[in-house]
C-alpha cells in the first residue's frame, strides 16, 4: 500500500510538472516572471495587502517580495499607496495594466487547455473534474 502511494505521488508530481511546463509554454512573450505572475494573481484574488502579507501568502522572504513589488511597480503592473494607519507601511494593489496582463495570460493558458480537454471522452472529463476537487483539497491552505 505504501509503495503504491509513493508510486502515485511520483507519477502525480511528474504529471503536474509536465502540465505546468505546457502551461508555461503559452507565455512565450510574457514580460514578467512566474514569481511576479503569482504575486499579481494573489493580489487579484485577495485584494490589496501589505508587502509582508503578500510575502507570507506567496511563501517567500519579505526582501524577495520587496524586489518583486518594485519590479512590478516599475512595469506599471501594481500600485503602491501609503498605509492608512501605519506610516511605515505601504499597500500594494494590482493596477489596471496588471489585471489586463493577468487576463491575457489566463486566456492563453485556458485556450490551450480547452483545446486539449475537448479531445477527451466524457468519462475522462468527469474523472478530471473529480481530480480537480481532490487536487484543490491537497493544496489548500487548511490541509
Amino acid at each position: 500500500m505504501i509503495s503504491d502511494t509513493r508510486a502515485l505521488a511520483g507519477d502525480l508530481a511528474l504529471a503536474v510538472v509536465r502540465l505546468t511546463r505546457h502551461l508555461r509554454g503559452r507565455r512565450t512573450d510574457s514580460r514578467v516572471s512566474l514569481t511576479q505572475m503569482s504575486a499579481m494573481a494573489t493580489l487579484s484574488q485577495e485584494g490589496a495587502m501589505t508587502p509582508g502579507a503578500l510575502a507570507a501568502r506567496e511563501r517567500v522572504q519579505p526582501p524577495s517580495m520587496t524586489r518583486v513589488i518594485a519590479s512590478l511597480h516599475d512595469l506599471g503592473l501594481v500600485e503602491r499607496t501609503p498605509h492608512p494607519t501605519d506610516g511605515r507601511q505601504i499597500i500594494v494593489t494590482l493596477s489596471e495594466s496588471g489585471a489586463e496582463l493577468l487576463a491575457d495570460e489566463a486566456q492563453a493558458r485556458e485556450a490551450w487547455l480547452t483545446e486539449r480537454l475537448e479531445k477527451l471522452d466524457p468519462d475522462s472529463l468527469a474523472t478530471l473534474q473529480r481530480a480537480v476537487g481532490i487536487l484543490s483539497t491537497l493544496v489548500s491552505e487548511n490541509s
